[in-house]
């Protein structure tokens, strides 16, 4: 009889990441498998959800709402900053990633949204927030 993975399993997966339009956002092809024990809060709720019940060798394919992976974009998390406020050495391009140091001395990473003449946009959203992603996944190993 074949095992199913169960919650508290440690699992080693293959796995492609992608967005609706087929663009490919992450990976395990050329590398390792990626190793987590389910139901430990390692991964997006709907991976380590989803991947319950699968046999060693079987291939799935998931489609995983926002609400299962980064959740949905939150623009109380885009702060506009005075351009001058920003030291001279920090790169201000868009596209840019910072860390920013939160008030109880914490870092929070960001990414340079928009930059005008005199204020620069700053966005601490994951990327991939408000996204639904599929995912293409293979189960290697249940250890």
């Amino acid at each position: 009889m074949t095992q199913a993975a169960k919650s508290g399993d440690t699992l080693r997966i293959h796995y492609t990441g992608r967005l609706e339009d087929g663009t490919v956002f992450d990976s395990s092809e050329g590398r390792e498998p990626l190793e987590f024990t389910t139901g430990s809060g390692k991964t997006i709720p709907g991976l380590d959800q989803g991947v319950i019940g699968m046999a060693e060798g079987e291939t799935l394919e998931l489609t995983i709402a926002p609400e299962e992976a980064y959740g949905m974009r939150d623009e109380a998390r885009v702060q506009t900053v005075p351009l001058e406020a920003v030291p001279e050495h920090i790169p201000t391009e868009p596209g840019t990633q910072l860390q920013i140091q939160t008030q109880d001395g914490g870092t929070v990473p960001v990414v340079v949204s928009d930059k005008t003449d005199s204020d620069l946009e700053l966005d601490a959203n994951h990327p991939l927030a408000g996204k639904t992603l599929i995912f293409d996944v293979k189960l290697v190993e249940i250890a």
